[in-house]
């Protein structure tokens, strides 16, 4: 797909767009037609092409007691892939019709301290209130957004969509959505700083972002152990990489599952601990197993939303000298060098190996959520408006 046959010139953009709106957390959403946003300084025009629902997306716009304040009556929204319709007077990169994929982190350019996960989750201090309901309020689920100009990433197309007889890796615009899933648990890893040759432990791998740090894992050059409770799954991921992966069910038997890790890394044990927990695995047993196994000088990454309950063994972490590190998304380099990953060919984006992409229209938004929260398995859930 060249860029030429399909950008969007700032002449083509439209008076109006569509856009789905929520007015208050709990009330259903619809979709209105709304005056397409100007690019101003520092920001940019997209053309949304497709748009990632995260698992938890329902609860959150469903259930005012989910804990994700939002910055109501707004746009929903998070990471989305799109096309530059217009850009402001100080952009130095982007193009019209360039392809570019949007990290939904946005962050205070005069305060690190304030923070808004478009879309999804606004932070409760005055700082990041300012940021959450002033300019960059308004997130993905549209046809349009107006996004800050450091959030949007340029991505090579000709390198990522041209066929392989012409240079490039042949992906289409679904099989580039897994970025989406990719790029939280990125993050986490990046920050941990798992290199090639090491052994990683994986929990649990047999959802959607956990499935994705097993590729992520694997593209690093890592050895990868992915652990979870559906077997089903964990059956399909054994066949990713047999030399370099192996798989581990949780049993809920601290010691069986302490001997089936310790027999699927070796005698040396893992060198890392990745969790992306759910809120109610805070009395899991996987903790303690993984623990059990990991080596001296061993590092731990933590990026679920475990609520309360988990234990850790403080004389274990003492005496082996672990390091543990919580990761809230991505930073802007990792997020770089993730879609650097991508485009020289290093992280394969194979829709056969990492689940089907489902697309839904904005009208759709009721279906897309349930499908979001009820298909939880590899693979990605967009809306395509």
């Amino acid at each position: 797909m060249a860029a030429s046959n399909s950008a969007v010139s700032a002449s083509a953009t439209p008076d109006y767009h569509n856009a789905l709106i929520l007015d208050e957390v709990g009330k259903p959403m619809h979709v209105e037609q709304r005056p397409t946003p100007k690019p101003g300084p520092g920001s940019v025009l997209i053309r949304i092409l497709a748009s990632s629902i995260r698992a938890n997306s329902r609860r959150v716009y469903q259930e005012p007691s989910s804990g994700h304040p939002l910055p109501t009556p707004f746009v929903p929204g998070f990471a989305a892939i799109g096309r530059v319709a217009e850009i402001g007077p100080d952009a130095t990169r982007l193009q019209g019709g360039q392809l570019v994929f949007f990290d939904p982190y946005i962050i205070g350019r005069d305060s690190s301290d304030a923070k808004y996960i478009s879309g999804l989750l606004e932070w409760v201090d005055e700082e990041s209130r300012r940021l959450s309901r002033g300019e960059w309020k308004d997130s993905t689920f549209a046809e349009f957004a107006n996004l800050p100009l450091e959030n949007c990433f340029p991505l090579d197309e000709a390198r990522l969509m041209r066929p392989s007889q012409d240079g490039g890796l042949g992906y289409t615009l679904d099989d580039l959505t897994h970025l989406f899933s990719m790029l939280i648990p990125f993050g986490g890893l990046a920050d941990i700083d798992l290199k090639a040759g090491e052994t990683a432990i994986i929990a649990p791998a047999t959802g959607r972002y956990g499935s994705a740090a097993v590729h992520l894992a694997l593209a690093l050059g890592a050895r990868v152990i992915a652990i979870g409770r559906n077997r089903t799954i964990l059956q399909q991921l054994a066949t990713i990489h047999p030399q370099r992966l192996s798989t581990v069910p949780i049993t809920g038997d601290v010691d069986a599952d302490t001997q089936g890790l310790r027999a699927a890394t070796g005698p040396g044990g893992a060198d890392v601990f990745w969790d992306m927990s759910p809120p109610g695995a805070g009395t899991s047993t996987h903790f303690t197993s993984s623990l059990n196994v990991l080596k001296n000088r061993g590092r731990i990454s933590l990026m679920g939303s475990v609520l309360s309950g988990i234990s850790f063994d403080y004389m274990q972490i003492l005496v082996k000298g672990l390091t543990i590190k919580g990761t809230w998304m991505c930073t802007k380099e990792q997020t770089r060098r993730l879609i650097s990953m991508a485009e020289t060919g290093l992280l394969p984006l194979d829709s056969h190996s990492m689940g089907p992409v489902r697309k839904f229209k904005l009208e759709d938004w009721a279906a897309a959520f349930n499908t979001g929260a009820e298909r939880t398995e590899p693979g990605e859930v967009v809306i395509t408006p």
